[in-house]
Parts: structure tokens; sequence; C-alpha cells
């Protein structure tokens, strides 16, 4: 699984993981497992499966290392 750093979060449900390459991954809320939305913090380590959506790439079943 690719793993990431939580780069923003907005309050409005949905964050950007640094990933290391020049483009972020988006995520939406209902896209993390293991913890709620509200408990993830900018700094977090986290793993991540590749997904598409309907704009794009996107992050799916965030999880916090």
């Amino acid at each position: 699984m690719p793993e990431g750093t939580i780069k923003r979060l907005t309050d409005k449900g949905f964050g950007f993981i640094e990933t290391g390459t020049e483009k972020d991954m988006f995520f939406h809320n209902s896209n993390v497992e293991g913890t709620s939305f509200e408990q993830l913090r900018e700094g977090d380590r986290v793993s991540f499966t590749a997904g598409e959506g309907p704009k794009g790439p996107r992050a799916e079943n965030v999880r916090v290392l």
C-alpha cells in the first residue's frame, strides 16, 4: 500500500495527502478507515489505496499508521 503524509484538511470533509510525487492525492472523509475524519491531523502518516473518483485520482481506504 502506498504511504504519505496528510498535507491539508478542510472543514468541508476532504483533504490531501503528500505522496512524494509532484501531485498530492485527494481523499474524502468517506474513505477514512479505522478512525474518524475529525481525529485526523495535518502531518499524520497514512497508508491508502489509489483509486479513481468522478474528478480524477483519489485515495481510498485511508488509514493512520
